[in-house]
């Protein structure tokens, strides 16, 4: 099977129709059906049920869906990771993604950690927006990531756990709020003047809500300290707060798995030394 094949499907299972999926790959409608229907032939199953006003997915166009993009997102990851080597001059380096603003300290520890060691290469650190870290991951711009369960989504990584944790509510010191020992997560949520704020889905819209729309930890914590938001987060979040906050722990709030996590066909080694002195921290 070949990749071309594989984006000509790809195109017609996400369109649910072959002319706009012909319009979108720019090419005409009836080499793209006839590619479609040698690759049906190919397999032996049907992967489209065709209809008047387009074409369905079948189990079978279920299951190269699924596994087709899965394989277009390898090849397309082993080319950007071969670009950066070029770029690089050949010499070895390893990408690691974090959410701005999360896991600094214990980002910090493994750096230095790593840079003790003999062996260490060169280490970028990408920081970008909450839910981006695993795209970056899976499309090659990372070779590794710092991911947070259950938020995050690491179907198909391997990964090693490095913390669990509780979570508390970051609100303005001095809100009445701020003087509970505890509260549930219903609670955290519910605060009138205090909405909770709310992050981009990968193609940059916003859910609805009446939290304020925002990119990156910095923008929420000042808006937490001019009470107009309130958030929770990972109680190791605490180390890195200065001034102007309270922190009042989540009872219920589910707990947070960080987690180191790469590619399950990884042979880096320079990927291998970064992990294994993150399971050592």
């Amino acid at each position: 099977m070949e990749t071309r094949e594989l984006r000509y499907f790809v195109a017609v299972a996400e369109e649910s129709h072959v002319g706009r999926a012909a319009q979108r790959l720019g090419m005409a409608q009836p080499p793209l059906s006839r590619a479609i229907a040698q690759l049906e032939r190919r397999l032996g199953a049907e992967l489209f049920v065709r209809g008047p006003r387009g074409v369905e997915l079948t189990t079978a166009g279920e299951t190269l869906l699924r596994e087709g993009r899965a394989a277009l997102a390898a090849v397309e990851a082993a080319e950007r990771r071969t670009r950066r080597t070029i770029e690089a001059g050949g010499r070895p380096a390893v990408v690691l993604t974090a959410k701005a603003g999360a896991s600094g300290e214990l980002m910090a520890k493994l750096l230095d950690a790593y840079a003790a060691e003999p062996d260490a290469v060169d280490v970028e650190v990408v920081l970008s927006p909450p839910g981006h870290q695993s795209a970056m991951l899976r499309d090659g711009r990372a070779d590794v990531a710092l991911l947070h369960l259950p938020f995050d989504d690491v179907s198909g990584f391997d990964v090693d756990t490095l913390a669990v944790e509780d979570q508390a509510l970051i609100l303005p010191a001095g809100h009445p709020a701020s003087r509970r020992t505890s509260m549930t997560l219903a609670e955290a949520t519910s605060i009138p003047d205090l909405p909770l704020p709310r992050w981009p889905h990968l193609d940059g819209t916003y859910p609805d809500g009446p939290g304020p729309e925002l990119r990156d930890l910095t923008q929420v914590l000042q808006l937490v300290r001019l009470g107009r938001a309130a958030i929770v987060l990972p109680e190791s979040a605490q180390a890195d707060l200065r001034d102007g906050l309270a922190v009042v722990p989540v009872s219920d709030a589910p707990r947070v798995t960080t987690v180191i996590a790469w590619p399950p066909h990884s042979t880096s080694t320079v990927v291998a030394g970064l992990v294994r002195t993150a399971s050592r921290l």
